[in-house]
């Protein structure tokens, strides 16, 4: 493997938290409640998921992935009565705007900084592709907003979708099912806390347990529950992987662009969590 896959991952794990930074934001849920949505998991389905259009259950388990379909029935369709797609979107990118606003501030968002990583995350995103890519196609058909921090966000969400869409693709190559996929990278010591997961992706102690004991009978988790060596080869195969079928937005930016890129959202994302981005409970 070539290193620009690599760096595209690098590029990633530094764009892909401004994206993500809107879904644990008191901004999404207060602009969600004032549509009329107040529950935080429909909030964040019906947030996440609009850009489909006015989905059921079923398409967003699929595109999720790592969500108990129980939960996620309970809140779609009927979430789409209280507001349309169309009205979570606005309130989305409002949201968006007053989150960006308050965690980078007025100079970094007016900055020629904040604009040329916008520019560069949105060629970057040019090369990414459609197909057997539903979350990305669905948000690359969304008009790019004017304003350089929102283009911003508008790209990173592009990129973040093109590449979560080709790691499902992955993990079932991988044959991991959703909760494998959660315990086995919460394993790797860089994933969600258990405690956070079961109680946002609506599985059950139970459940986690059996997952457990499935990678425990293929080899690939200790009785301690740390990964074995298969299990951890397993997880760098599945990384490769999902950097292979993401290559082509860094190819087309190139090694220097995306060394620039990832050297801007390093800076912004560092700014943004020393402004507190991400709830403390959600790690370790």
């Amino acid at each position: 493997m070539t290193s620009l896959p690599r760096a595209g991952r690098r590029c990633h794990h530094a764009l892909n938290p401004m994206h993500s930074t809107v879904y644990f934001s008191p901004d999404l849920a207060s602009e969600m409640a004032g549509i009329g949505i107040e529950d935080s998991s429909a909030a964040y389905f019906a947030a996440r998921a609009a850009a489909m259009g006015a989905v059921g259950p079923g398409a967003v388990t699929a595109t999720f992935y790592n969500f108990n379909h129980e939960l996620i029935a309970r809140h779609l369709p009927a979430v789409w009565e209280t507001a349309s797609p169309e009205q979570v979107l606005r309130a989305r990118l409002r949201a968006v705007d007053t989150t960006l606003r308050r965690l980078l501030g007025a100079e970094a968002v007016a900055s020629k900084e904040l604009a040329e990583a916008a520019d560069l995350a949105l060629r970057a995103a040019e090369a990414c592709t459609r197909h057997a890519r539903p979350l990305y196609a669905a948000h690359a058909d969304l008009p790019v907003p004017d304003e350089p921090h929102l283009a911003y966000w508008h790209a990173a969400t592009l990129l973040r979708e093109h590449r979560g869409d080709g790691h499902v693709a992955a993990l079932l190559a991988m044959e991991l099912d959703p909760l494998e996929a959660l315990v086995s990278h919460t394993a790797t010591g860089r994933g969600m806390a258990p405690r956070w997961i079961l109680a946002t992706r609506g599985w059950r102690r139970t459940d986690w347990e059996a997952a457990e004991s499935r990678l425990r009978e293929r080899g690939l988790l200790s009785p301690e529950g740390e990964l074995t060596e298969a299990g951890t080869a397993l997880r760098a195969e599945l990384e490769d992987l999902t950097d292979r079928i993401d290559r082509a937005p860094y190819e087309h930016l190139g090694a220097e662009g995306v060394e620039r890129l990832t050297d801007l959202a390093r800076g912004f994302l560092t700014q943004a969590l020393s402004a507190g981005a991400f709830p403390s409970d959600a790690v370790g």
